[in-house]
This record gives structure tokens, sequence and C-alpha cells, in this order.
């Protein structure tokens, strides 16, 4: 069985855009292909006739601190983000996250940019990203520019991006806060899931906090949970919950409650049904938002 008709591998962002111009049409990027391929294989997707490898491409294989931002290339392979230290020091909820994507194989070629543009909503990576309020850039033959992450996803498995035309060149996320502005500001984040037993690697689901916290208070924080919804979930009313106020019982339950009038969870017959996720995600709102705030201790 034929795939595909040809196959590029070009070496910078120039030279990807010039394909996406030119080759034979469909075209469709790949980077590690962990679902791309089986995919194609098991025709859960339409013909391709071009494969765009971007796993050479320069500007999408960086991992480095840019200013006050972390940029993580779109081609970067999971386990390494999940490993390189300034991510786990900057991002903490992104590197448990990628820890848990499918196992190890799978991680040393999985990408970042392939786990979000696959616009699953409860993606590990995506909520991570999300939580911890990442911008994307894109890329077309026009020029690059940022966007909203969340602008990424139109439902589950359905992108923004416009396939053939557009790439995500990677991700910016906001450092941590210096302590410059306060010394009593702390900021960390976390993230866990739920999944099915016997070693199934799908998320029931998950969660993702990042909390800015100054002595006794949240003084800010970002919710995410997976999937809470049709795309990937923000749960603002639970934020503006515990925004100002202390992480305790009652302003838990407050949150939880908010969160709870504002996600729609879905019944999954390979996961969960939705009622099952309504029940197990107050432990697990709980567990990931407490370690987050013991994270941001003095």
């Amino acid at each position: 069985m034929t795939l595909w008709q040809n196959y590029l591998r070009p070496q910078n962002l120039s030279e990807a855009m010039d394909a996406l111009a030119n080759a034979p049409r469909p075209l469709i990027p790949i980077a590690g292909g962990t679902d791309l391929l089986l995919d194609l294989k098991q025709e859960r997707h339409s013909p391709v006739q071009t494969l765009l490898d971007v796993t050479s491409i320069a500007e999408m294989t960086r991992l480095e601190i840019t200013g006050e931002e972390l940029f993580i290339g779109a081609s970067v392979p999971v386990s390494r983000v999940a490993t390189t230290p300034v991510v786990v020091h900057h991002a903490q909820a992104l590197t448990e996250a990628c820890n848990l994507i499918a196992g190890p194989q799978v991680r040393n070629v999985a990408t970042l940019g392939g786990n979000v543009a696959h616009a699953l909503p409860a993606a590990d990576g995506t909520i991570a990203l999300l939580a911890l309020d990442a911008i994307a850039e894109i890329a077309n033959s026009t020029g690059t520019w940022r966007v909203s992450f969340k602008d990424l996803f139109l439902g589950p498995g359905k992108s923004s991006l416009k396939q053939g035309e557009e790439l995500i060149v990677g991700f910016y996320i906001p450092i941590s806060k210096t302590l410059r502005d306060s010394e009593s500001l702390r900021v960390s984040s976390c993230f866990k899931r739920i999944m099915r037993p016997q070693g199934v690697a799908l998320p029931i689901l998950n969660c993702a906090v990042w909390l800015e916290r100054e002595s006794d208070t949240v003084n800010d924080i970002r919710i995410a949970v997976g999937p809470g919804g049709g795309t990937p979930f923000c749960a603002m009313q639970a934020e503006d919950a515990l925004r100002g106020k202390s992480l305790n019982a009652e302003t838990f339950e407050s949150a939880l409650e908010a969160l709870l009038v504002q996600a729609q969870f879905r019944t999954s017959a390979r996961r969960a049904s939705a009622d099952y996720r309504r029940h197990i995600v107050s432990g697990l709102f709980r567990d990931v938002a407490e370690t987050a705030w013991s994270r941001a201790v003095q």
C-alpha cells in the first residue's frame, strides 16, 4: 500500500513555505507521525500526495528562553520537553503532561506540535499549555504571527489551521514573574490525570493548574480540564472563585461548583460517561490545585 507519493524534508522555514506553496496536493505536515501514519494506514485519513517532514526545520526545533518567554518548537519531541531543566523549572505542568503521553518509544518521536494540531480536547500537552497561558506562533507563505492558544481549536479533532497552508512553528510560555514585582510572589503549576486501567493510555480526565501565590492568597490562577467541552476547556468561573482568596475547603467547594456549572463533560464509549467524569473531577481538581499551592511555598 502506497500511503504517499512525495516526501519532502525542508531544513528551514523558508524551504517549508516554498513547499507549502508549490508541492503537489493534498499535502500534510508530519513530525512524529504517531497518529497520522496510523490514520493513513487504517484509512481514517483522506489520501495524501505529499508529506512535509518538519523535524529538521531549524526554527521549529528550538527550545530556549527568549526574553521573558520560554519558546518550545513544534517539532521538539515530547521526551525532550519532559526532561529539559529549563522547562521543568518554568513549566512543570507541561513536563508532567509530556511524561504521561503514550510510552517512552512514542515520546521519543511524538511532538508537542502534533499533539496540539490533532485538536483533541483532552490531549495532555494541550491541557498543560492552556493552563500555562501559551501563545502559538503560526506560519504560512506570507509570514509568521502569534495567536491565542485557545483560538487553535474549533471542535473535537478540528483545528483552525488551514491544512496544507499553515504550520505551527512553536509555543511561547510566559516565564514565572521575577521577584522585582514582589518578593512574596511564588509561581507554580501541576498536571495530573486519571486514566483507564490495564495500561490503556487514554485519559478519562486530566487537569492542569497554574497559580501565582502571595502569602496565603491566590493572586492569580488558571485551570484547564480535559475534556470539559468540545475544545480544550479553561474553567474561568472557577478561577474567579479562587482569585484573591486563600485555597481552603470553603473556597475550593465554591470553585468546584463553578467548574461543574461551566464544564460540559461528554460520554465516550472508549473512556467514560459524563456522569462518571462529573463524579471524579472533584478529587482530581483538588489534588492538582493543592499540589500547585504547596509547590508555591515561600
